[in-house]
């Protein structure tokens, strides 16, 4: 099978289940994990922020950043398709007691002064917004990256307003690879950032809070109360330091990939975006297949890809497949399209 559904279906490597076996470990609830400690240490410092805590999974680590900065009866901003309010299971309201209002779904292409304007301040009875969130790279915008200028204005428009900036930064790293940005000056814009291990680097699993010492302090507790305690980490957390240090610079290849994927497709009229990153975004409107059917018929062909609407589908590239399984693809989704 070449798997196109997600980059999240990628197993460890030969090396990072080396560096899993070898960990040194101790109970991390105690903060004894030498080997979580060095990776919380390390990913702080990569985003220049002081302190970073490791969580289970990235619907964790953004409900955890989303509680250090929206108090409860409190707002959150985000965009319509944001994941942390399309793919977490109403857990900002179910966890945190946050009220969230969206913006029209545009992706990557935000407009800071749409979000300046939808910003309502204490009184008058209103629900007052405390935080916006954005994500890099965005999921369901294509893969697409949010512009550094656009990002900066929107830290102006935090700044003004008193609020806070979070990033889901699930896929941070594309974003850095594709636009050349340094994690820092990403990190430097943002009070609170989630990033993940698990996508397109090729850990098992595994997402980080960052932020400030203080704030870190405080996402220990309201990860206990997750049920987000682990023990003896290590072992996860050093599949996590491996992929930092061997699978951020190769994600080229998968955004190489992915451009093929994307120029091959485009013929079709099934290109729902430009793909700037891992991911390949399909519009079904007008294709005389929907979702599904292209979906079974690639699958009986042996290519997966994800069904994410009735005319909406995506494929993402990632390490484990090649450009063999490229190739694959495009033979078996150019004929599909074409029948």
């Amino acid at each position: 099978m070449v798997d196109l559904r997600s980059d999240t279906v990628t197993r460890p490597t030969a090396g990072m289940r080396e560096a899993m076996a070898t960990a040194e470990v101790g109970d991390d609830v105690y903060g004894e994990d030498p080997t979580v400690n060095a990776l919380e240490a390390e990913v702080a410092a990569l985003f220049g922020h002081e302190a970073a805590l490791f969580a289970p999974s990235g619907s964790m680590a953004n409900q955890i950043a989303l509680q250090l900065v929206v108090p409860p009866a409190n707002e959150l901003l985000c965009d319509a398709d944001a994941h942390v309010v399309t793919y977490e299971i109403g857990a900002a309201a179910a966890y945190g007691g946050i009220s969230s209002r969206t913006w029209p779904a545009v992706g990557a292409d935000l407009d800071p002064d749409v979000v300046a304007a939808m910003i309502r301040p204490d009184g008058y009875f209103a629900v007052p917004t405390r935080a916006i969130a954005v994500e890099q790279t965005h999921n369901r915008g294509g893969g697409g990256v949010i512009p550094l200028d656009t990002l900066r204005q929107l830290r102006r428009v935090a700044d003004d307003a008193g609020v806070a900036l979070h990033c889901d930064g699930a896929r941070i790293w594309h974003a850095h690879v594709a636009d050349g940005v340094p994690l820092a000056e990403y990190g430097a814009l943002f009070d609170t950032l989630s990033v993940c291990l698990s996508k397109g680097l090729g850990a098992p699993v595994g997402s980080l809070v960052v932020g400030s010492a203080e704030k870190i302090e405080r996402a220990r507790w309201i990860r206990k109360r997750m049920g987000g305690g682990m023990r003896q980490a290590g072992i996860l957390a050093a599949a996590g330091r491996y992929a930092l240090a061997q699978h951020i610079d190769r994600l080229a290849e998968d955004h190489a990939r992915a451009a093929r994927l994307a120029e091959a497709i485009a013929p079709f009229g099934v290109l729902a975006s430009p793909v700037r990153t891992n991911v390949v975004p399909l519009d079904l409107t007008k294709a005389p297949q929907d979702a599904h059917a292209l979906a079974a018929a690639a699958r009986a062909e042996g290519v997966l890809v994800s069904v994410l609407g009735p005319r909406t589908a995506r494929l993402v590239t990632h390490m484990d497949v090649d450009d063999a399984g490229i190739d694959r693809a495009v033979t078996t989704l150019t004929g599909i399209l074409r029948a």
